[in-house]
């Protein structure tokens, strides 16, 4: 685990929606990336201390579209689009953003809406 990846769960911390958003990031090794590190500011929280990272969703989701220069693959690219709409409700068409993610990806998106309508029990 990053630092960065307890800092993306700080700030996600409180909302169901954004910690599976946060969960998804990690698990795709998204706050690894140098490609990601520009859409990512890491800060310390207004009167808490700790230390959060604060993603600019709607320039990443953009990144992420075809021909938008954030270098990744197609499921790569519709992982990343449906964590920007779990975190910051960026509009995501399920049905392009589904199609074609392999089994473990398939999992952890069906894990996340779980995660983010409240179920405790979710992967």
């Amino acid at each position: 685990m990053s630092s960065i990846d307890g800092a993306l769960r700080a700030c996600a911390a409180g909302s169901p929606a954004s910690m599976a958003a946060a969960e998804l990031l990690v698990a795709g090794a998204w706050p690894d990336r140098d490609g990601f590190a520009g859409f990512v500011t890491v800060t310390a929280s207004p009167g808490g201390g700790l230390t959060v990272a604060v993603v600019d969703w709607e320039a990443a989701a953009a990144a992420a579209a075809p021909g938008g220069g954030l270098c990744c693959s197609g499921g790569e690219r519709r992982m990343l689009q449906v964590t920007a709409s779990l975190a910051a409700g960026i509009p995501v068409d399920l049905r392009d953003a589904v199609t074609g993610l392999d089994g473990r990806n398939a999992r952890l998106v069906a894990g996340a809406v779980l995660a983010a309508s409240g179920h405790r029990d979710a992967p």
